[in-house]
């Protein structure tokens, strides 16, 4: 886990003065929600790709196919969810998808 910064390390007023930083954070991490995607229905028209705010759809553009999530960085806001023709999208709790995960692994 990584350690909270100082008080003294914290740009004054939480400014951004760095482009492009937030690929070194994991937003991902208060995320209460996280999406699933039910591969039998969706159709790869890419909009959940095109809406994500996060560049959180992970897509093979050789393919023409949606891959899934990278949830380091999904905050779990359901733009991709609400935006999905198909509904192939649906936004699951954090816990339920931990019990799951332990179901599915033993």
């Amino acid at each position: 886990m990584r350690s909270l910064k100082s008080a003294k390390e914290l740009v004054p007023g939480g400014l951004v003065v760095e482009a492009g930083n937030a690929r070194d954070y994991e937003t991902g991490d208060w995320r209460t929600e996280k999406p699933e995607v039910d591969f039998g229905k969706c159709i790869h028209c890419f909009f959940c790709w095109a809406y994500c705010p996060d560049a959180s759809v992970n897509v093979d553009p050789e393919a023409g196919k949606m891959k899934g999530f990278d949830l380091r960085h999904c905050k779990g806001c359901g733009i991709c969810a609400g935006v999905c023709p198909k509904k192939a999208i649906t936004m699951v709790l954090e816990q339920r998808s931990a019990t799951k995960a332990r179901d599915d692994h033993g």
